[in-house]
């Protein structure tokens, strides 16, 4: 869909260096007498380096502010990402932070000698099919998502992070997508990963039409607000200004799908780049920051037009890959999301 072709894998992991690992938490049945749990962990690493010696140009951008992304004070005032980012539910925040720490610590010795690690962890709430009672999360599920990420092919739908997540009153969680443009006669990648979580049944749009209210069938017993974050990476030379304004066009890709950005739901993005990566310590302290392009040329035809394009592009098809690959899920006190009817969707179009 769209002007742009896609990378290889159509995933975030299309641009060099970058990792996604899932663990899926998925204990207990209804009766059982024990907690019901649907939830899980996602880990991104930015390059197959140590962010935490080697940190990289990164913005954040809030569409709607009911959420948690930690480290994010430190990105808007450093323009840097020094760690992985890891999503998980809002309950398992703490246990996320601190599955975090302990991972990089246990990986470098000078984490917590030479600086401390200021984890990057953003959280939805998975409550509806989830306990968040039981807290279900780990910090060995958080290590075993970091060391078990890798390139290639992302699993989307209801998996780590997104194993509880809603979407529209279907089932959401977890989707990616990429995209290519051409800069200055260069290719560069955009890939976007989502822990979709957002939007009621009437708000969902397809191709423009409303079929959210058409597909009115096996709608859940309650609606429960969630959330988005979502992470683009770029191997686009940008500095954190630039990439803000890349994050700011994922509010577009949502929009097309419906997003109004509900009043109780946190959509939150972050933008990085792996085009250069800012060491720890840099000899005499001066580094030279390669640009792609200023943006105020746009009189001559701006090629961030085209990026921007690629970055909505990317972003509505993350969304509803998350949406068409998630499956039915059955959780605590017999809540249930059914995965969304892709023929009858298809029929309506």
């Amino acid at each position: 869909m769209g002007d742009s072709p896609t990378g290889p894998a159509n995933a975030i992991t299309d641009v060099p260096g970058v990792r996604v690992g899932h663990v899926t938490v998925w204990r207990g049945d209804e009766g059982s007498g024990d907690p019901v749990l649907r939830t899980g962990v996602t880990a991104i690493w930015p390059h197959d380096g140590d962010p935490f010696m080697e940190r990289v140009y990164a913005a954040v951008s809030p569409f709607n502010g009911y959420g948690v992304l930690t480290g994010d004070l430190v990105v808007d005032e450093w323009g840097l990402l020094g760690s992985p980012i890891v999503l998980c539910n809002t309950a398992n925040l703490g246990a996320a932070v601190d599955g975090t720490i302990r991972a990089m610590t246990a990986a470098n010795p000078a984490v917590g000698r030479d600086d401390v690690c200021i984890p990057v962890v953003g959280e939805c709430d998975d409550g509806y099919l989830n306990d968040n009672r039981a807290f279900g999360v780990t910090a060995a599920d958080v290590a075993l998502a970091l060391s078990s990420a890798h390139d290639g092919a992302v699993s989307e739908g209801a998996v780590g992070a997104g194993t509880g997540m809603q979407l529209f009153d279907w089932k959401g969680g977890i989707g990616t997508a990429s995209r290519m443009v051409n800069v200055g006669g260069r290719d560069y990648t955009i890939g976007i990963l989502v822990n979709a979580n957002f939007g009621a049944r009437r708000q969902f749009r397809l191709g423009g039409r409303p079929l959210g209210r058409m597909l009115s069938s096996d709608m859940p017993v309650r609606h429960r607000e969630g959330s988005c974050i979502g992470v683009l990476a770029t191997d686009l030379p940008l500095h954190p200004s630039q990439l803000r304004r890349l994050a700011r066009r994922m509010d577009i890709g949502l929009g097309l799908t419906g997003s109004v950005g509900n009043d109780g739901s946190g959509e939150v993005f972050l933008a990085f780049s792996t085009a250069q990566r800012v060491p720890r310590d840099a000899g005499d302290g001066h580094l030279t920051i390669e640009v792609a392009v200023e943006g105020q040329f746009w009189t001559r035809g701006s090629p961030f037009d085209d990026i921007f394009g690629a970055v909505v592009e990317a972003s509505e098809e993350a969304v509803l890959n998350a949406l068409c690959t998630a499956d039915t899920v059955e959780g605590r006190q017999g809540h249930r999301l059914v995965g969304f009817p892709v023929a009858e969707a298809l029929a309506l179009l």
